[in-house]
């Protein structure tokens, strides 16, 4: 395991709680727009994560099992960015220009399916998880002056 890896590690973590807060923010943004260039209401959007293989890493602990990819990893990544296609709440507001004009739903108008609860809780968490790494990169810094301090 190379000096840097557990910043590095740390730092794509930061970069995936980076990019859900963004994708947190858009879903609050439009928790109101009932029309997108798509067509409809807009759809709330999820990050999907995934580490990132470390099918033939560097180091490895002496207790793994050199046929199972179990090591320390290399991080986190986004896979994907995926819509909600569950249906939004409808409101009866035959006025209003987004309101269906035919069929079982008509008159209503069909809100985006953000949860407005729903998206703090997912930020708060996406925040302390940005901290927690950021906890981390401060830690291997203080843990490297501290190793460097003992070769004086």
């Amino acid at each position: 395991m190379g000096l840097y890896t557990s910043i590095n590690i740390a730092a794509t973590g930061m970069s995936v709680e980076r990019l859900r807060t963004d994708v947190i923010s858009n879903n609050i943004a439009n928790a109101t727009t009932t029309r997108t260039p798509e067509g409809g209401a807009y759809k709330k959007q999820t990050v999907i994560v995934e580490p990132i293989s470390s099918k033939n890493p560097t180091w490895r602990f002496p207790f793994i099992d050199e046929e199972q990819d179990n090591g320390p990893g290399n991080g986190v990544r986004v896979r994907k960015i995926v819509k909600d296609s569950e249906m939004g709440r409808l409101v009866y507001d035959p006025s209003h220009p987004d309101a269906f004009k035919s069929g079982p739903h008509q008159g209503y108008v069909e809100y985006p399916n953000v949860n407005i609860v729903n998206e703090m809780v997912n930020m708060i968490s996406a925040n302390r998880a940005y901290e927690a790494n950021s906890s981390v990169i401060q830690g291997s810094k203080e843990m490297f002056a501290a190793a460097l301090e003992i070769g004086r």
